[in-house]
């Protein structure tokens, strides 16, 4: 195929990589030439010719963001785009099939997943490239197929016992989550370099799908994960500008919903909608990654320590607030506020407990309807009717938009409040278990992991990393008994951890299932005195 050249091995000479298309190193699998068409591969090289060199300036800049925040800077509202905030201004109408959200169900790409997860009986199925799929180039590739499939309605799955899976006539409208900035695929090169992930998944399946989605009186929906800032936006609604340019679709016909889960875009929520107003399908509160962010970014603060992961939801001041402030925001601008994630899962050999989960999520769904939300996030399908019938009860109509909530006042103390709880023991042997648990499952090729029924992913799991290094490192962080969190103390913990893990799952499996390189990335994460800013990235270079 012209501009596509093959390498089976894990590293090709720079020189050969050089050449006038894109380069895969990923093998080349029996259907896979379905969507790494020579087309669709020249389109992806001009995203990423057009758009690379903007990516790296970017990321750049958030490094320099850090350093500042670490050398004494503070996070606010921008004074310089105030006039944007202060403007009144609105994003374009809202297409007719996404006025009513109020049921989102997220999963990974996986066939039989993509199936259920649109007959789920969801408003929406966000299929995800990103924290619930580990990115192997098998996974990747196969998800690109299957959405392809699914969204020409001839997706079918048989499993071993010969029950086979199908579309019905009624299912969810998709939206894709392609990888984000950070993140880059190994498996292809231009001019010798990993091309940014997010415009393979993006520009893959825009391709192939855009005119098709269009022609069934849908359109190309996406999920933007991880933007830091409104330039990020930006540059997001730059590639929908060249994206619908090159294959003649009209201006404005992409929509995306911009996740806020980094703690400093909760700043700057009106400035990402301006820059995607034409393009926008509003915001969503991706609370897991956003409580991860808020430790990141402000790893330099010595009186910023959360207590354990379970004490920090939604209720708490500085979560609550972000929240209202994005309901007020996006309704300000005529468009969805979307609530967060159910990460419990149906607990079928326990009633008890599956009762007390389902009360929780029942609150949390009534709160954030109550609230002026428009829609929800669910992890499993058993939740989707619950859900849906506390969003029926508060929200009558399609959307709650005219709900503007100008009695929200939230200024940047209310963003930054530190949630005050306990430090235990057992929740440090928890986020160790979790996190040694998710990443001995990701380097296995699966990113979406059920753990004491919850839907860990990469964002949950990242909570639980990134508490333990603020423990270890945080002078003066102490348990609930007293003790002082040291690195002594954590890795005797460590310790029993992994044996107990080795003892549950028997020496074999435990090599076999790369549970000892799991533990030691944590484990050097956790003891680095500088803060590791994804743990995918360190297991990315592990990955098979």
């Amino acid at each position: 195929m012209q501009g596509l050249s093959s390498h089976q091995g894990a590293s090709v000479d720079a020189s050969a990589a050089k050449s006038a298309g894109l380069v895969i190193l990923g093998k080349l699998e029996p259907g896979f030439e379905k969507v790494l068409t020579p087309e669709a591969l020249s389109f992806v090289e001009q995203l990423v010719r057009a758009h690379g060199a903007t990516r790296e300036r970017l990321l750049a800049q958030r490094q320099v963001r850090q350093q500042q925040l670490a050398g004494g800077a503070e996070l606010d509202f921008l004074p310089e785009t105030e006039a944007i905030r202060q403007g009144d201004w609105q994003v374009a109408p809202i297409p007719e099939d996404l006025q009513d959200r109020r049921v989102e169900i997220t999963g990974p790409v996986d066939r039989k997943m993509v199936i259920n997860a649109l007959n789920s009986g969801a408003s929406v199925f966000m299929a995800d490239f990103e924290d619930s799929t580990a990115p192997t180039w098998t996974n990747l590739v196969n998800g690109q197929i299957n959405l392809r499939d699914a969204v020409r309605r001839t997706i079918e799955f048989t499993n071993p016992v010969g029950k086979r899976y199908a579309l019905k006539d009624e299912i969810a409208t998709l939206f894709v989550r392609p990888r984000g900035w950070h993140l880059d695929e190994k498996h292809v090169l231009l001019d010798g370099k990993p091309i940014p992930a997010s415009l393979l998944d993006f520009g893959l399946f825009f391709f192939h799908n855009a005119k098709q989605l269009l022609a069934r009186s849908t359109g190309p929906y996406f999920y933007l994960p991880k933007l830091e800032n409104h330039r990020e936006a930006r540059l997001w609604n730059d590639v929908f500008r060249t994206a619908q340019a090159a294959l003649g679709i009209p201006y404005g016909t992409i929509r995306a919903t911009v996740l806020l889960e980094t703690l400093p875009a909760a700043f700057e929520m009106d400035e990402i909608l301006y820059e995607l107003r034409d393009h926008s399908a509003g915001l969503n509160c991706g609370r897991w990654d956003y409580i991860f962010s808020a430790i990141k970014e402000l790893q330099g603060d010595d009186t910023y320590l959360l207590p354990n992961r379970d004490q920090v939801g939604m209720t708490r001041h500085f979560m609550r607030s972000y929240s209202l402030l994005a309901i007020k925001t996006c309704h300000r601008r005529g468009i969805h506020a979307i609530g967060g994630m159910a990460a419990q899962i149906p607990i079928k050999n326990d009633p008890a407990a599956n009762d007390e989960a389902i009360d929780k999520v029942r609150q949390d769904k009534v709160r954030e309807a109550s609230d002026g939300h428009d829609g929800t996030w669910v992890a499993h399908p058993g939740l989707v009717q619950l859900a849906r019938s506390c969003f029926d009860e508060q929200m009558p109509t399609p959307n709650q938009i005219d709900k503007r909530r100008d009695d929200v006042q939230i200024d940047r103390t209310d963003l930054l409040k530190v949630p005050t709880g306990t430090i235990t023991e057992q929740g440090v042997r928890h986020n160790l278990d979790v996190g040694i648990r998710y990443m001995a499952a990701w380097l296995n090729g699966n990113g979406c992991v059920p753990l004491y029924n919850l839907m860990e992913d990469a964002a949950t799991a990242e909570i639980s990393r990134s508490q333990l290094w603020q423990w270890v490192h945080r002078e003066g962080a102490k348990l609930d008994d007293g003790r002082p969190i040291t690195q002594t103390l954590v890795r005797g913990i460590f310790n029993e951890v992994i044996t107990a893990i080795r003892d549950e799952l028997g020496a074999e499996h435990y090599l076999a299932g790369r549970y000892a390189l799991a533990a030691k990335l944590i484990a050097d994460i956790i003891f680095d005195e500088r803060f590791t800013e994804f743990m995918t990235t360190v297991g990315y270079a592990h990955l098979t």
